[in-house]
């Protein structure tokens, strides 16, 4: 028994719910589908389906064996495409998705400088503020904010950066500046959607980790909005270091609660599981994971609230 093809017929079977459906999309015989079934679920020792005249539902040990021939037959065709791709220069269309600060303000020139680079790559730049649906979208890579929600997306960490707390010196004036996180149910928090997970604040103190459900008079699912609203004196925000270090050094801005760290903002690159990288998105990944750290470090602000 060809155990890989077994495993591939099985996984097409149980994506189209019938023998007839996974034959017609492997193009073989619907006889040569069961013949595969029955003698992968013979070298098993058990079944993989329930089958009725009408349906076919997948057992419990099916459905546990489809998770890990899923994975199995990806590992071997990002595998063999690495093999391949890495003699193959970057070339074709790379479509990009990306939150719109980031985006513009770093991810832009990264494809800048990578363009120059290969002169046969061109690039679909697309900014908003969640990365949708990669497959249906026909996005190549996202970069993402935060937690990661969607465990069918392939990750690869390119760079983290510094939370801030921080508000307008006249909200502070008006408001009191709060002195441990618990006092923020007392004050507006603008809230950044794009920034899991989303109404809750995250801090590290001395006695561990402090969650803060935050609510305030606005809601934004990108950063800018709120980052003015907060230097208008609206509320205060929780927000990266490279979107309000510009706004704290001119002194518009200013970081409360320095002794309880929120956990730095973990940044991302996406893309579909199904999807082997080809050379034009492996050769991004590796540009951005060196162009993005260092810049992000520039950022860092460099003055904080005076607790007099």
């Amino acid at each position: 028994m060809d155990k890989l093809k077994a495993m591939t017929v099985f996984v097409r079977v149980a994506k189209a719910g019938s023998f007839a459906g996974g034959a017609r999309d492997l193009g073989i015989s619907r006889a040569m589908v069961t013949k595969h079934i029955s003698h992968l679920e013979n070298y098993l020792g058990t079944r993989l389906f329930n089958r009725t005249t009408r349906s076919l539902s997948l057992t419990e040990m099916g459905a546990s064996f489809l998770e890990r021939c899923q994975q199995i037959l990806f590992d071997i065709e990002e595998m063999e495409a690495a093999v391949t791709e890495l003699q193959v220069d970057p070339r074709g269309v790379l479509k990009i998705s990306a939150p719109p600060f980031i985006g513009a303000a770093h991810i832009a020139p990264a494809v800048a400088e990578f363009l120059k680079r290969y002169a046969e790559v061109s690039v679909d730049m697309v900014l908003q503020g969640s990365h949708g649906d990669l497959i249906d979208e026909g996005v190549d890579l996202a970069v993402f904010l935060g937690d990661l929600q969607d465990t069918s997306l392939i990750a690869r960490k390119l760079a983290s950066s510094p939370l801030v707390v921080c508000g307008a010196p006249d909200y502070f004036s008006r408001n009191g500046i709060p002195r441990h996180p618990e006092d923020l149910n007392d004050h507006s928090c603008l809230v950044n959607w794009a920034i899991h997970p989303r109404d809750k604040w995250q801090f590290q103190g001395e006695k561990g980790e402090i969650v803060i459900k935050v609510a305030g008079r606005m809601q934004a699912n990108v950063a800018d909005p709120i980052r003015i609203a907060a230097a208008k004196g609206l509320g205060l925000v929780m927000l990266p270091t490279y979107i309000v270090g510009r706004d704290i050094r001119k002194g518009l801005l200013q970081v409360i609660l320095q002794d309880y760290q929120p956990q730095p903002l973990a940044i991302h690159a996406v893309y579909p599981h199904r999807k082997y990288l080809s050379a034009k998105v492996r050769s991004f990944l590796d540009f951005l994971q060196e162009w993005l750290p260092p810049r992000l470090e520039l950022q860092t602000p460099e003055h904080h609230f005076d607790h007099e």
